[in-house]
């Protein structure tokens, strides 16, 4: 009787132990994946900020280019001093 326990228990393990284990983490991820109605909502809301904070820069660039044609020339370092940012920065 105890020679015939360790492969039942091989056997069991294997059609029945780990399939229920595979099962079991694929029915965890699959859950995990989804947005829920609050993630939803709260991206819907980021957006319409994003949405609203582009128009008010888009309003705010066309100001400064009425008044001044060329700030953003003025407004962006050179090639010169861009590389030096980024050589600084590492």
């Amino acid at each position: 009787m105890e020679d015939n326990i360790i492969p039942l228990l091989a056997i069991v393990t294997l059609f029945i132990g780990l399939p229920w284990l595979v099962f079991h983490y694929i029915t965890k991820w699959k859950t995990a994946a989804t947005l829920t109605s609050g993630d939803e909502k709260l991206l819907d809301e980021l957006h319409d900020a994003a949405r609203r904070l582009d128009d008010r820069l888009c309003t705010i660039e066309r100001i400064m280019t009425a008044e001044n044609p060329n700030w953003k020339q003025q407004c962006l370092p050179g090639r010169d001093d861009r590389q030096r940012l980024l050589a600084d920065g590492e």
